[in-house]
């Protein structure tokens, strides 16, 4: 097996790309990942299926030369991942995804008892199974997905098979939601319950690589930790009735899980490629393609194509022109449908009083 790992730091961003040769079957396979530098990686495959070691040798080559040309530098190698099969099978689990609440609804849910607060962190929503020493990864989509050795090793030291549900920061899963033990479908028990389930699973790990998320249960241990949060800067929280089941996918509003962010990100459909390494946003609003804006892409990132999607963090986007307002370009998102990228999810500018429409 043979890894490169290469990084490029230019002003406030900081990436990562690993090359990795390795024999799969009758050949050899080359991996790559990406993305910033202590974050959890997207990764992919250059091969998609096993070649013979002269040409897959080319291949990775090549990609080292590549990724040099563009300012990339050679740096302490980064951690392995073990890769998902050819295709990304479908695994037939979904997470339950949350519904965005505004500011002026924090105040209800901070004083409910029933719904519980968590740290909404800043990383990539993955579902980890294990059966025996089998770990997979899972993505929100329900594909099989890559997974930092790390976070397979810290599955395997388990006594229990289990399907747990979290968000992957560099190579620790923060879990907070348990779907599966040991062959027993738990989604159909209160949130409460599968929480304190998964504690009793997980704690006796004692590995920073998959633990539980910390939880505040009572109104003023929420406000504390919201206002701990927002003074270290973090991502924003979530909240989750302690007496709802699992429901896979997303309501069209509301529901027993929800977030809210202390700052705006959304999903984008590339439209055109413009000059200097910019291109343009586009939402569906209804049946309608509407433009929203454009990024820079910054030079250590690879452009994106015409019709993939990207998330993008922003200030605020414009009611009139629907175009989003300082974005900043965090990356290419293989694991968010187009059809997700709508208009609903912008928070508009706020309007002086006698203003709005």
């Amino acid at each position: 097996m043979e890894t490169t790992t290469l990084y490029c730091q230019q002003g406030p961003s900081d990436k990562v790309y690993s090359v990795s040769l390795k024999p799969e079957g009758d050949g050899h396979v080359v991996l790559f990942a990406y993305g910033r530098r202590n974050a959890t990686l997207n990764t992919g495959r250059k091969t998609p299926h096993p070649v013979p070691y002269d040409q897959a040798k080319a291949c990775y080559d090549g990609l080292v030369r590549e990724k040099l040309a563009k300012g990339y530098q050679h740096g302490e190698p980064g951690t392995d991942y073990q890769p998902s099969r050819p295709g990304k099978p479908f695994t037939g689990i979904l997470p339950q995804l949350l519904n965005p609440v505004d500011a002026d609804d924090l105040s209800g849910l901070l004083d409910h008892p029933a719904f519980w607060m968590q740290e909404k962190h800043d990383g990539r929503r993955l579902l980890l199974r294990r059966r025996s020493d089998l770990v997979t990864g899972i993505n929100r989509l329900g594909l099989e997905t890559s997974v930092p050795m790390p976070m397979v090793e810290a599955a395997r030291r388990s006594v229990h098979d289990f399907v747990v549900d979290g968000e992957a920061v560099g190579n620790c899963l923060c879990t907070f939601d348990l779907l599966e033990l040991d062959g027993e479908d738990l989604r159909g028990l209160p949130y409460g319950q599968r929480y304190l389930k998964l504690i009793q699973v997980l704690a006796p790990l004692k590995t920073a690589n998959l633990h539980f998320v910390q939880t505040a249960f009572l109104p003023h241990e929420k406000h504390r930790m919201l206002e701990e949060l927002r003074q270290q800067g973090r991502e924003g929280v979530v909240f989750k009735s302690c007496d709802a089941p699992h429901s896979a996918g997303r309501l069209s509003s509301g529901g027993p899980q929800l977030k809210h962010k202390f700052y705006e990100t959304a999903s984008f459909i590339v439209g055109r490629i413009n000059e200097q390494r910019s291109v343009g946003l586009l939402l569906f609003e209804g049946d309608r393609i509407r433009p929203a804006g454009n990024v820079t892409i910054p030079p250590n990132h690879d452009l994106p194509l015409s019709g993939q999607v990207v998330e993008c963090r922003y200030l605020y986007a414009f009611r009139e022109s629907g175009a989003i307002y300082q974005p900043v370009f965090l990356g290419i998102r293989e694991d968010v449908l187009s059809a997700e990228c709508l208009t609903g999810q912008l928070k508009y500018k706020s309007e002086p009083l006698g203003q709005a429409a």
